[in-house]
This record gives C-alpha cells, structure tokens and sequence, in this order.
C-alpha cells in the first residue's frame, strides 16, 4: 500500500501544481508588458520626431523669411550662417552640424526642383546643394534636411529608403523675394 500511494504523490502534486493560479496574474504581466512598453516606446519616439519636424518647417520658414525679406542678402550670410540661422530656431533638437541646406533660385515656379536628390543607397545626396538666395524679386526655395536618428520604432523607416536608423526629415519654403534694391 506505502507503493501505490508514493506513485499517486505525484500525480496528486501535478494536479495540485496546475489547479493553483497563485502568481497568474505576475506571468500574465511579464508575458504583456514587453510588447506594451516597446509600444508606448515607439509611439513617445514617434512622437519625438514628429515634434523635431515640426519644428525643422517652422525654423526654415523663419530663416527663409530673413532671404525673402533681404535681411540675408543684407548681412552676406554664407550656407553656414543661414544654416546656424535654422538651428538657432530650431529649439535645440538637432546637431546643427548634421543640417544640410539647399538653397537656390529659379525662373519660374513651375521650374523649381522640389524633389529630395537621393542616392542609389537611399541616402540624401548632398553634392550639389548651393546657396544662392537671389535678389529683388527672384523666385526663390529653400530646403533643409536632417537625418534624424531611430532608436527603438523601425516602422518609422519604411519607405524611406534609408540605412533604417534614420529617418529624413526635410522643411521645404519656395517664395518670391520682395522686391529689394540690394
């Protein structure tokens, strides 16, 4: 008899082990939460950038205004110093190194090149960006890039024909210079 009921012990202890859900609702937790933080995670970085772009537009329309205006022109501003001038507005969220700026002049609107230049790897090709902000009058536009660096959500990356740890973001203004005498 002490045979038969050491063999029953254990199936007494497995069903014993499966009917206690003491501790359920921490598995269940640890199961969830690794999806739903990296969740919250990529919607907060997705958010991020989002915000970062918002203020690239906002920043190059404001130093856009100083080339429309003259200001610019007025001041002999270099690619360099337009670009400081983006970044100074740009509310601290990007390395002012890493902002490229394209700005040139056109004859008409309908002959501006809005198209982002891009090389076969999907990078941003920068080779031939300029800065030529015109006169008086001139039709103007200006783009602004930056490469904005992906942590944690790799879907904001698709379509973009980049590396995957970046996302271009661009700010693009295109205007008629006031009619200045400089």
């Amino acid at each position: 008899m002490a045979a038969l009921s050491a063999g029953a012990q254990p199936a007494r202890l497995r069903r014993r082990f499966w009917r206690n859900n003491r501790g359920a609702a921490a598995v269940e937790f640890a199961l969830i939460a690794l999806p739903f933080l990296g969740l919250v995670a990529g919607m907060l970085e997705t958010g991020v950038m989002m915000l970062a772009d918002s203020a690239l537009d906002t920043a190059t329309n404001s130093a856009a205004r100083l080339i429309r205006t003259g200001q610019a022109q007025q001041q002999k501003f270099s690619i360099n110093t337009f670009r400081d001038s983006v970044c100074s507005q740009a509310g601290g969220f990007f390395d002012c190194t890493k902002i490229k700026v394209d700005v040139r002049t056109a004859s008409s609107f309908g002959a501006m090149t809005l198209t982002t230049p891009v090389k076969a790897d999907g990078s941003l090709d920068d080779s031939n960006f300029a800065y030529s902000p015109g006169h008086g009058s001139d039709i103007v536009v200006v783009r602004v890039y930056y490469d904005w660096p992906i942590v944690l959500n790799r879907l904001a990356t698709f379509g973009n024909g980049s590396d995957g740890k970046t996302k271009l973001l661009n700010a693009v203004a295109a205007f008629r210079n006031e009619p200045f005498n400089w």
